[in-house]
């Protein structure tokens, strides 16, 4: 299966294409001490980010998504999150760097995300990335988001690419479960958002990144992927 041609590198949104744990930590903090309760150290939010703004409201407040102030608390996180979604966020040091990279080897990128497309769209525009993106999946954009491969199917189709000549990049076990669904080559993202009850090396990924410029000797290498 080895010697397939890359055509595409699709990338993770928050915490593998971006950093986007600073405005996100800021805004359960503004929820948090709204209420008059402490904030959380940035060290305890960062690893909890990839999961999402359900598990944000659990570590911040114990809340589930059958307590009755569960609703509000999300609402008003969302809003201040909005309000705020580029204020400290910016892409991971190097990336930039990565995606001229990618463009001037004539090569697509894309992004694949679980955040709703009401915030990924505004984000991405933020980041003047909208133009630039050969596609942007959100956790929205199909019936399921990752791990169900449906939203990397989509993505492939948006670019024009087979997912066996695509490196797809991610920090969290379902980046790699939805890549390797599809046959895409994988790596796993460990400058990202992993906690320490994480274990990378046992994804099954194709490759690992401890910084974001390693992806660039990964463009030049024959594909593989599952």
């Amino acid at each position: 299966m080895g010697g397939r041609q890359l055509q595409a590198v699709l990338f993770d949104l928050d915490g593998t294409l971006a950093d986007t744990a600073p405005d996100l930590a800021d805004a359960l903090n503004g929820v948090l001490n709204e209420q008059g309760l402490k904030s959380l150290a940035y060290e305890q939010i960062r690893p909890i980010v990839s999961n999402g703004t359900n598990a944000l409201i659990e570590l911040g407040f114990g809340l589930d998504l059958d307590d009755t102030e569960f609703n509000g608390v999300r609402d008003r996180l969302l809003e201040i999150y909005t309000s705020n979604i580029a204020n400290k966020t910016q892409l991971f040091e190097g990336m930039e760097r990565v995606l001229d990279e990618i463009e001037q080897r004539q090569l697509k990128w894309g992004v694949i995300t679980n955040k709703p497309s009401w915030l990924t769209n505004p984000l991405m525009s933020a980041l003047t990335l909208n133009d630039r993106a050969a596609c942007i999946v959100s956790g929205d954009t199909t019936k399921y988001p990752k791990p169900h491969p449906a939203p990397m199917q989509f993505a492939c189709k948006q670019a024009s690419v087979s997912p066996k000549h695509c490196l797809y990049i991610g920090d969290a076990q379902r980046d790699i479960d939805a890549g390797r669904e599809v046959g895409m080559t994988t790596l796993a993202a460990l400058f990202g958002y992993i906690g320490n009850n994480d274990s990378p090396e046992h994804w099954g990924a194709d490759g690992y990144l401890h910084h974001p410029l390693d992806i660039i000797a990964w463009l030049d290498q024959p594909l593989t992927g599952s």
